[in-house]
């Protein structure tokens, strides 16, 4: 069956490398043992995208890196999260339209797989209130929350602190509010070291200089994707969705062991809560019964109508085959979970939804993704 070339796609908050940090490090090093160990050669190729930039020119850098790595030889699976899956989608569609493409590129007959995981097929509300002032501020500010825990496992609490506070009331916040946000991120970049400093700035002026997916992600511009974007009948389709539990009582008595999980999960309520604001003339859903029944398999009950993982909706994540379904935050699935003694602290938390992710759960939603792969090779 030869080489295997999977391609990893991240999303709204992703980046391929940022420092010494790869946002798929987890991933990556899951399918790569899982590929040695069904004695299959693999390759990892980390796809660097502009993080919120449209759909088409994101997956313009998906068809880009295939053409520089793809030698003629092997299969190509495509793995994204969150807009990733989208950018995958529309490479393995038939009606492939992107920047830069003039034609079917020669390697479309070993195209295999496409895995998207937590990707908002059926839009996200979220989405519509990072395209208004107020949710440009806070996506900039969660980006630079992300990058500094993502590099020293936590924020400096005092400044996070702060910058929580600034945008705990972000969806009324205007004129002082929206610049006291703009200068407790800035002063969140200086913390870092200069050369991390540099690049993060990096990151944050692509998010403010192009946000086209935010607007083609709300759940009206999707129902135009959907229109547009067809399967391929030979590639295989498969999705790893999953939901967090409301944030409540519990969650936050919990999170106070820990000084970055207190300050961390007011967050997630906010965003919770915004993804749960759907409309009822755009569902973010398949139409039917059928994201239900599909997630029945795995969860074992109805999941509540407004289920979501902090960022999508669970059902809008439904596409092809559910291969894993489960308690999880949007992130969590990419290996950014609290990590366990046993894990040396490995895995990262950047933020807190007390979801109970952990070691297992990811091992077990791995195995089913290479599973799904090897198996479409075998055609």
């Amino acid at each position: 069956m030869g080489l295997a070339r999977v391609y990893l796609s991240p999303g709204l908050f992703g980046f391929s490398t940022l420092g010494t940090y790869t946002y798929f490090c987890h991933v990556e090093a899951g399918i790569r043992r899982r590929f040695q160990a069904a004695g299959r050669g693999v390759e990892i190729h980390l796809v660097d995208v502009h993080p919120t930039a449209s759909i088409r020119r994101r997956a313009g850098k998906l068809v880009a890196k295939i053409d520089e790595t793809f030698d003629g030889a092997g299969s190509i699976h495509l793995v994204g999260h969150s807009t990733g899956g989208l950018d995958a989608r529309l490479v393995a569609s038939p009606t492939m339209n992107v920047h830069g493409v003039t034609e079917s590129p020669l390697w479309a007959e070993a195209l295999r797989s496409v895995t998207t995981m937590n990707t908002p097929h059926y839009g996200t509300p979220l989405a519509s209130f990072f395209a208004t002032l107020s949710g440009q501020r806070l996506l900039y500010a969660l980006s630079a929350l992300t990058v500094a825990v993502l590099r020293f496992g936590k924020p400096p609490l005092a400044l996070s602190s702060s910058l929580v506070a600034a945008f705990a009331g972000i969806e009324k916040a205007f004129g002082l509010q929206l610049k006291l946000i703009d200068k407790l991120t800035d002063q969140l970049i200086r913390v870092l070291d200069s050369a991390s400093a540099e690049e993060t700035s990096e990151f944050l002026r692509l998010i403010r200089e192009d946000q086209g997916a935010i607007i083609q992600l709300s759940p009206e511009s999707m129902d135009l994707f959907q229109a547009g974007v067809e399967d391929n009948k030979r590639v295989h389709y498969q999705c790893v969705a999953s939901f967090a539990p409301v944030p409540g009582v519990i969650h936050w008595a919990k999170s106070i062991v820990r000084p970055w999980s207190s300050l961390s999960l007011p967050i997630f309520a906010t965003l919770h809560r915004l993804t749960a604001l759907e409309h009822d003339r755009y569902p973010c859903a398949p139409p039917g019964t059928e994201a239900d029944d599909k997630l029945r398999l795995h969860v074992g009950e109805d999941l509540p109508p407004l289920a979501n993982d902090g960022v999508v909706p669970v059902r809008s994540q439904v596409w092809g085959n559910v291969i894993w379904a489960g308690l999880g935050d949007h992130l969590d699935v990419v290996g950014h979970f609290l990590g366990s003694k046993r894990e040396n602290g490995a895995h990262v938390d950047w933020l807190s939804s007390g979801s109970g992710f952990n070691a297992d759960r990811f091992d077990t939603m791995l195995d089913r993704v290479v599973d799904g792969m090897l198996q479409s090779d075998q055609g």
